[in-house]
């Protein structure tokens, strides 16, 4: 028999995880962010930018996790990373890179909070701040396409992530 939302027993867990959205910008995407960010446990969702739609397009993927995932908007990426480094956070950026490891053959610290830092729907994760990262990790693609949505790319490394901290 199929659970649902009211007979499944998933063990509640909240991460040491903070989600960094750069310029992420698309509704549907955010709205997906706050559901897997829900799903994963994930501590809490920054987004920088100045234009975050937070409006009906968004909580219709959302389904209403937008009202149980901590979230704030600050404008400027590079403060708020500098911020996080000062509090002992890895940043860790989720891009393609010369110098990008392959995230399955990351080991992901348990004795510092992670800051996930995800780009933009278009360009990614900017050099800026793909310089105030420790690493920069990649998923492993073996199509023709070389990137992948924000969010699908974002689900394959929470799982990745919360797999390795359980």
């Amino acid at each position: 028999m199929q659970l649902t939302h009211y007979t499944t027993n998933f063990n509640k867990k909240i991460f040491p995880i903070t989600l960094i959205c750069e310029n992420v910008s698309n509704a549907p995407n955010i709205g997906s962010l706050f559901r897997i960010a829900d799903a994963f446990g994930v501590e809490k969702i920054i987004f920088c930018s100045n234009n975050i739609p937070l409006g009906r397009k968004m909580t219709k993927t959302s389904r209403a996790t937008e009202k149980v995932v901590k979230y704030e908007i600050i404008e400027n990426i590079s403060e708020v990373v500098t911020n996080l480094k000062t509090l002992n956070y890895q940043c860790i950026a989720l891009e393609i890179t010369k110098n990008s490891l392959p995230i399955h053959t990351f080991q992901f610290s348990s004795k510092k909070p992670i800051a996930l830092i995800i780009g933009d729907e278009n360009f990614g994760v900017s050099e800026n701040i793909l310089n105030k990262c420790e690493h920069t990790l990649h998923i492993n693609m073996f199509g023709q396409n070389s990137s992948m949505n924000v969010v699908q790319a974002t689900n394959i490394a929470l799982y990745e992530i919360t797999k390795q901290l359980q």
